[in-house]
């Protein structure tokens, strides 16, 4: 039977871009460079927040929190696929396959719960400004971002161990850039049903309910930015939460299609772009989203550039 031969199965073949060979090394050169300036654009936000004391507020913290997570993100899923675009046949180990599962869904999980943190914050700050310090005190703050991370981990760990449980009878290939959850369990050859229901409700309550609490935050908060008189104020707040709702449209929408979409929804090569998406753009776009458009953190970033100018002077 098949599940006396899952012991033959000892490592995974991730299978990458390999229908377009001739694409393979542009898309290495197009990586390489996202994954640069992905850790360029987020640790200079970590840098920022970390030094200067006037960003040492929930929505800054958050953001570094945010940033931490993007950087991990991509260092768990780039330095891979780029062996992987680099090598004809990029093998990884049981062990490799399962610690790679567990932090893109630690990573992704807490990403999610931390724009919806985010989000709360927000609908705080611009619906009860003159409660807001009360409302998310640092007290609060501590616990929406212990929240994240811990879930974060509950997810990775509930359903890593569960995929990883199952046997794998051969083949051994998976049509995928890197270890994803729906990739990887098209080659388990045991009875999947309960698991699915599980990552679906699960999918449900991690992804589609903090994104419905976003919009009915964000509902909130346009009829109240419509009520503000001061034309700049309304400008302050708009350019606020268009930066976050960009982040959460990007991140939220591309995960629903990878982990809410029917076996036979999309093509391999379709589900690839997908999961790309919301593992590469978003890391890379959420540095410039927030730093570009924000003048509190081109201000900050100024005056740590002119005092480190001053120090060399000395």
């Amino acid at each position: 039977m098949k599940r006396q031969n899952q012991s033959s199965v000892v490592e995974f073949i991730l299978l990458g871009f390999s229908n377009f060979p001739e694409l393979q090394e542009q898309l290495f050169g197009v990586f390489l460079v996202i994954y640069l300036v992905t850790l360029m654009g987020n640790a200079i936000i970590i840098f920022i927040i970390s030094l200067e004391q006037s960003l040492h507020v929930p929505m800054y913290l958050f953001l570094l929190n945010l940033s931490v997570v993007d950087v991990s993100f991509s260092a768990v899923i780039m330095p891979e696929m780029l062996v992987v675009l680099s090598i004809e046949k990029t093998t990884i180990t049981f062990v490799g396959c399962f610690a790679q599962m567990y932090l893109l869904l630690l990573f992704g999980g807490t990403e999610c719960f931390l724009l919806g943190a985010m989000a709360y914050d927000r609908f705080a700050a611009i619906c009860h400004p003159l409660s807001y310090s009360v409302i998310m005190n640092k007290s609060v703050f501590i616990k929406l971002v212990m929240f994240s991370w811990v879930s974060g981990i509950m997810v990775a760990t509930v359903q890593t161990t569960w995929v990883f449980s199952f046997p794998f009878c051969g083949p051994s290939e998976i049509n995928h850039l890197f270890c994803e959850t729906p990739p990887v369990l098209e080659l388990v050859c045991a009875d999947t049903f309960l698991f699915e229901i599980y990552a679906f409700t699960g999918t449900i309550l991690i992804i589609v309910v903090p994104f419905l609490l976003i919009l009915l935050s964000y509902i909130r908060i346009l009829f109240a930015i419509l009520k503000m008189p001061s034309t700049t104020g309304r400008q302050k707040a708009f350019s606020t939460c268009a930066s976050h709702l960009t982040s959460v449209a990007l991140f939220y929408g591309t995960a629903n299609m990878t982990y809410l979409q029917p076996k036979s929804g999309y093509s391999p090569e379709t589900k690839k772009l997908m999961s790309l998406a919301y593992t590469l753009l978003t890391p890379l776009l959420n540095p410039l989203i927030y730093s570009l458009r924000n003048s509190e953190m081109k201000r900050a970033l100024k005056k740590l550039w002119r005092r480190k100018i001053d120090l060399h002077t000395v």
